[in-house]
């Protein structure tokens, strides 16, 4: 046993129940909106894992009209920048 070493204590557990809760489930579940909706969310911690996860929702999302839209947006906020910045975009074109 080291000498720097803590003792590992377990927190304690309640079940304790809400006087006036009349619902389904642990009203103090911490659970994000969209949990039930995605693949990517799990516990897996390998960066490959979750890459493949997130490039099978992205080729399953069922809104292509969505991705679309972002494509646009990113491109017309790009042009914005190049504008902004004074970037010639005449080196493109002959």
């Amino acid at each position: 046993m080291g000498i720097y070493r803590l003792p590992k204590i377990k927190n304690k557990k309640y079940s304790y129940t809400p006087r006036y809760y009349k619902g389904e489930g642990n009203p103090y579940e911490i659970k994000h909106k969209f949990d039930e909706h995605r693949t990517t969310v799990g516990g897996s911690k390998d960066l490959k894992t979750r890459f493949n996860n997130a490039l099978n929702d992205y080729k399953n999302n069922p809104d292509r009209n969505a991705d679309r839209r972002v494509f646009i947006i990113a491109a017309v906020l790009v042009l914005i920048f190049l504008f902004v910045i004074g970037f010639d975009l005449s080196i493109f074109f002959s």
